[in-house]
């Protein structure tokens, strides 16, 4: 019986060796979290990053440590994603977890989290899928908002006319035409070019576009508890977004005044008239504060991504006048001087496609994606990343993959060319992101790009003011968005 009890408790005694060794080694796997540099209190790893040229400082460690590495900007601890496979594994394999929207402090400090792209859980859910319908219903996607483009084309294209061959910066003059499509889905109506009101607008976000390559801009999202008691660039960027959000509040007013609910002229009526439906719910998603964010998204998105691409396009088309000819001789072939540019002549004209889709890839336009997050504590390659972790899926990983697009520091529409001369597909061209956080007017902007672009040298040959051997088509800064540098061009009728 002695003997007996020996043998339990040594085996109990063994099986609690077992259970607590395997609790150890639990505890241990779900700890190991990705690595990364050394971090210190209040600056995080910004020893390590350098401000003006954050995709070469992550190349850098993703050498070191691997495609999964930790930074902290800050105190804020960021996952990093680099890339092709690890991104694809993560926002399309593991799509749910990775869902969550990451808001940079600079970031939250403009967009309150509040609308489409910056909110999250059920809020986001529901506005996108009834911003993803109602911007279906008038016309995105459709032919009615090609025709749209063509439109605004031909306004873009005598505005260029009227400079008469003088050298200017385009750069308002593409913000202006590429505002006005998503301004007629949203607001109901396109802006006249002398509309002063929408001209200022216009000069702020321009504005903005400069002040976020300032220093104390980037210093904004590594201590952001010292900068918002600073002055800087960054207050005036701030104040700047309160006055274009101003604008569209007045505008929403306005709608709310001359509202026909069975006769929606736009975005905004059809959310307001969600609204109505919805004002027996208290916990309604649906509020005259998401409409203004939601609208201020749009509006934003719909401007900013698409405008800049355009102009770093011209800058880089400037350098390379041979491949300008490639693209008026496909141009003069298929469509001719005549008639607008439309969707169809693409699938015909493969190296414009081609010069298009090299553009977005060169220019790579946000390098480290729009940050997200993971919604819950998540086992990612080995390691534990814990819920609400920000994630880095860099983008500049995929565009500039030497495997796939070999020299990519090099301008070559030959990345997107078979040898035949047919335009070459591929997964890595993601400028627009993928899985759930998908950029939701991907369709619009691929268009506006494709047709605005081609209008322009359908009209114009593009006169550089300096040699185009001595111009400079590398980013003004490479930060969290590549921003074109300034420039004068003379648009010469053909």
């Amino acid at each position: 019986m002695e003997l007996l009890g020996m043998t339990t408790i040594f085996l109990l005694a063994c099986i609690s060796c077992l259970l607590l060794l395997a609790t150890c080694r639990s505890i241990s796997q779900k700890e190991k979290q990705p690595p990364g540099p050394i971090t210190l209190p209040i600056i995080g790893s910004v020893l390590h990053l350098n401000p003006w040229n954050l995709p070469e400082s992550l190349k850098k460690l993703s050498k070191k440590y691997g495609p999964v590495f930790t930074i902290h900007l800050g105190p804020q601890k960021v996952v990093v994603l680099y890339g092709y496979d690890v991104v694809k594994e993560a926002l399309i394999d593991q799509a749910d977890n990775f869902s969550g929207r990451g808001n940079l402090p600079l970031l939250k400090k403009l967009f309150q989290g509040k609308g489409i792209v910056t909110s999250n859980g059920e809020t986001w859910k529901q506005l996108r899928r009834f911003a993803l319908t109602t911007l279906r219903d008038f016309g995105m996607g459709k032919k009615s908002i090609e025709e749209r483009i063509q439109e605004e084309t031909h306004f873009l294209v005598e505005r260029i006319r009227n400079k008469h061959g003088h050298p200017f910066n385009p750069g308002n003059f593409l913000i202006h035409a590429v505002s006005n499509i998503i301004c007629s889905i949203v607001f109901g109506d396109r802006f006249d070019y002398d509309d002063k009101k929408f001209l200022s607008l216009i000069e702020l976000l321009d504005e903005n576009n400069k002040l976020q390559t300032s220093l104390q801009a980037q210093l904004y999202n590594f201590i952001p508890a010292v900068m918002e008691n600073l002055p800087g660039p960054h207050q005036k960027m701030i104040k700047n977004i309160e006055k274009v959000d101003q604008f569209t509040l007045e505008i929403i007013a306005e709608h709310q005044q001359t509202l026909d609910p069975t006769c929606p002229r736009d975005f905004i009526d059809a959310f307001l008239n969600k609204m109505e439906q919805e004002k027996e719910n208290g916990h309604s998603e649906f509020t005259v504060e998401t409409l203004s964010r939601t609208t201020l998204d749009l509006f934003l998105a719909g401007t900013g991504t698409t405008s800049l691409t355009l102009r770093h396009g011209l800058l880089i088309l400037q350098k390379y006048p041979e491949i300008v000819e490639g693209i008026q001789k496909e141009i003069d072939c298929v469509i001719g001087r005549d008639r607008s540019p439309c969707m169809a002549d693409r699938s015909q004209m493969p190296y414009t496609d081609a010069v298009v889709h090299e553009i977005q890839r060169f220019i790579d336009f946000l390098p480290f994606n729009v940050p997200h997050t993971v919604i819950k504590d998540t086992k990612f390659r080995g390691y534990f990343i814990p819920k609400d972790t920000m994630i880095f899926p860099t983008l500049t990983s995929i565009l500039h993959d030497r495997k796939e697009f070999p020299n990519p520091e090099k301008f070559d529409p030959g990345h997107f060319l078979n040898a035949n001369g047919t335009f070459r597909k591929s997964d890595y061209f993601m400028p627009f992101s993928a899985g759930k956080r998908i950029c939701a007017g991907e369709g619009l902007a691929r268009m506006e790009i494709f047709i605005f672009l081609t209008a322009i040298l359908q009209n114009f040959t593009l006169k550089p003011v300096v040699n185009h051997k001595d111009i400079d088509i590398s980013p003004l800064v490479r930060t969290l968005v590549n921003i074109p540098r300034p420039y004068e061009v003379s648009f010469l009728p053909r």
